[in-house]
């Protein structure tokens, strides 16, 4: 197995190091053969781009790509599907909101439940966490109860970040949205093929908020819905 870590980022200068670092870090099962990381910066305005291009001179296995306007997170990470060479791919987001520490376990329940998704759950018990956001909990619940009613699989975390997803899979998909409402399309078109090829795996959740860089908003939100009754109950392809 060979694993590409998709790194999607706008405006985080101030964690995108540290994300690097650990997950350069991180002890990585024997199966896993090779680990690459893409980096596809979506023309942030901040000095991202510059940092890590200057840093990650010493690193054989970083690659850095950068859009040439702001296209959204969904269009960052199917970029770096598109230049990526592995097997697997792992969304990994640049905020630390969620632990490099929790990717070996992801790794470990694709390979022995034989799934070719494997999601993030900040929500199944397990691991001690922060509290969070109310309002925003009660979002997700409410977009992860309608994903799953329309799909008829019970999820506990449509929205985690944490997405790990065999090639084979992704092949199929077709994805096509730009934004925030990418997760939702991603989960819903897999679950479409397969009901029985997902897991959800609990990880560790360290959450921040608008005014700490947290980037999605009440659009966002409405534009989350939209995704899934666009491809929960129209079906679009």
């Amino acid at each position: 197995m060979k694993l590409s870590i998709i790194i999607p980022i706008y405006n985080e200068k101030d964690f995108i190091l540290e994300v690097i670092n650990k997950l350069q870090e991180i002890s990585l099962p024997d199966f896993v053969k090779s680990k690459e990381i893409i980096i596809v910066d979506d023309f942030s305005s901040d000095e991202s781009y510059k940092r890590i291009s200057e840093y990650i001179k010493d690193f054989d296995n970083i690659t850095l790509f950068r859009h040439d306007k702001n296209k959204g997170k969904g269009a960052a990470v199917r970029t770096g599907f598109e230049k990526a060479s592995g097997n697997v791919f792992l969304i990994q987001d640049a905020d630390l909101e969620l632990s490099p520490e929790d990717i070996p376990r992801m790794l470990q329940a694709m390979y022995k439940l034989k799934v070719e998704f494997v999601n993030g759950s900040r929500y199944l018990p397990g691991i001690e966490r922060p509290l969070a956001s109310y309002k925003r909990y009660l979002a997700n619940r409410f977009f992860t109860f309608l994903t799953s009613l329309l799909i008829n699989v019970k999820l506990t975390d449509m929205a985690c970040g944490y997405k790990l997803v065999h090639k084979n899979l992704l092949n199929k998909l077709n994805l096509k949205e730009n934004r925030f409402g990418f997760e939702a399309e991603l989960i819903i078109k897999a679950l479409r093929i397969r009901r029985n090829n997902i897991v959800e795996v609990p990880v560790q959740y360290f959450p921040r908020n608008e005014g700490e860089g947290k980037k999605l908003n009440k659009t966002d939100a409405l534009r989350v819905l939209w995704t899934i009754i666009k491809y929960g109950v129209f079906r679009k392809h």
